[in-house]
């Protein structure tokens, strides 16, 4: 072979090993930078799965799976055939408990991709060896965590946070478990089953510790920090295995769903390790939120209850704040209705989103971008909520946490520190929820007190909404 032949087999070696995995990764980047704005997410969401797709015949031309091609394919008909079926059946409603599942069976694949590294022998440095320990012990507790969250929120758990007695501790202790572990493993050479067994148990029960006792605000910060825990696991297991694709793919999502996670606990006055191991939050800022709010209540006006409908017409500005009530429901499409009729009549009506409000980070957004409501009405929690002291009426569809004003008092409480939307401060409001119970926290809501400037449409909210609009006529 000539020396023009080997540089040009050389450079084919490193276009397709180097630069065909960064080209891909920067293609589900930016497909992911696309997803974050509302008119290009589809587009943004189709480019990513372009680029996964090229990923999988990528790696099926580099590698030699002559011995097990059989079995791969079949795999693939399967996988696709039932994320078909799941596509066409799924509810939106379904939505949050199908992000944590799909999250779960990410970090399950990453730990089967470690145990079998481990137990082939394939991982013969140390560094191989921590990564796939790594890979490992994340992978399972990403596992069991979000088939825990998945549960809770398709009801078959129950909802409420459960924590057990040391539970904090007993949390730390699994954490520390799993590093002495994963330490250990380069020590003790060709002893890797026992590490295996010992891992998966531990990175199960931590995952299983960490989501039982969620419950609240927290859930959408422990949905995209799971989110964030698959990719790790996977880019870890790519460490392990030398796979550049694998590492650049799981480092994005992991990055991506960090990001999230912080952005979502810096707006709900918590910190990483709180949600982590179960740490109260800040009580500086709900004391303060406290005393703004009561300085509010003196200058509120104290209207008689009326007519829901005659409130509608008296309103010349509307803020209307949706929550998981409307997606239970699935009133999104009532919701629109309203508003559009409302602005027919020169109204200027807004939506404020809470950043936990549904069960899953951007959940609101995902329903009203659904029945086609313009984004530029979408206004996050700290960009709106000055302006209801402003504001002739609120309306609450299906919220009640994100609402409640007992998050600035009631200490100890699972939303006490929660920064909450101060709908109270409004003129009017108008609550349309199914009934006066706690909300999925399980706390008492002092707004359902019968205040004279707030009225309660008990019931589903479609069916009260159906009642608003034809009483508009």
């Amino acid at each position: 072979m000539t020396n023009t032949e080997t540089a040009s087999l050389d450079l084919m070696t490193l276009i397709l090993n180097i630069g065909l995995p960064l080209v891909l990764s920067l293609g589900v980047l930016y497909g992911i930078k696309l997803m974050s704005r509302v008119k290009t997410a589809v587009k943004g969401n189709a480019i990513s799965a372009l680029c996964m797709l090229l990923a999988i015949i990528y790696v099926f031309l580099r590698t030699d799976v002559s011995g097990s091609l059989v079995y791969i394919i079949l795999g693939l008909i399967i996988g696709t055939l039932i994320s078909i079926v799941i596509a066409v059946k799924v509810k939106m409603i379904q939505m949050p408990q199908m992000v944590g599942l799909l999250n779960g069976l990410g970090g399950l694949a990453s730990a089967l991709a470690a145990i079998l590294t481990l137990l082939s022998g394939e991982a013969q440095s140390g560094f191989s060896l921590v990564t796939s320990g790594l890979a490992l012990a994340v992978g399972a507790l990403t596992f069991s965590g979000s088939m825990v969250a998945s549960g809770k929120l398709h009801g078959i758990m129950d909802q409420k946070p459960k924590v057990f007695p040391g539970h904090q501790a007993i949390t730390v202790l699994m954490a520390l478990g799993m590093l002495v572990l994963i330490v250990l493993l380069p020590v003790t050479t060709g002893q890797n089953a026992p590490f295996c067994v010992l891992l998966s148990v531990l990175g199960l029960l931590f995952g299983y510790f960490f989501a039982i006792r969620v419950g609240g605000a927290d859930m959408p910060i422990t949905i995209s920090l799971l989110n964030s825990t698959s990719g790790v696991a996977a880019g870890i297991a790519g460490m392990a295995l030398g796979d550049i694709l694998l590492v650049s793919v799981g480092g994005i999502v992991g990055a991506s769903g960090l990001l999230l996670t912080q952005i979502m606990c810096h707006s709900m006055n918590r910190s990483l390790s709180a949600v982590l191991f179960g740490k109260a939050p800040d009580k500086s800022k709900p004391q303060e939120a406290k005393a703004h709010t009561e300085a509010k209540a003196e200058t509120r006006d104290e209207a008689t209850p009326a007519d829901p409908v005659a409130w509608l017409e008296e309103a010349d500005s509307i803020i209307i704040i949706p929550g998981y009530g409307m997606a239970i429901s699935q009133a999104q499409e009532q919701v629109k209705t309203l508003s559009d009729r409302l602005e027919a009549k020169g109204k200027s009506v807004r939506f404020a989103i809470h950043p936990v409000a549904g069960r899953m980070p951007g959940h609101m957004n995902v329903l009203l971008a659904e029945v086609d409501v313009p984004y530029d009405k979408l206004f996050e929690m700290d960009a709106i909520n000055a302006d209801f002291a402003k504001t002739d009426l609120a309306i609450v569809i299906g919220a009640n946490d994100v609402v409640n004003p007992a998050a600035n008092i009631a200490e100890g409480t699972p939303i006490y520190g929660m920064p909450v939307l101060s709908a109270e401060d409004a003129r009017r409001l108008m609550i349309l929820n199914f009934d006066t119970k706690p909300g999925y926290a399980g706390v008492d809501n002092p707004l359902y007190d019968g205040a004279p400037n707030i009225h309660l449409m008990l019931g589903d909210a479609k069916e009260s909404l159906e009642k608003l609009l034809k009483g508009m006529g």
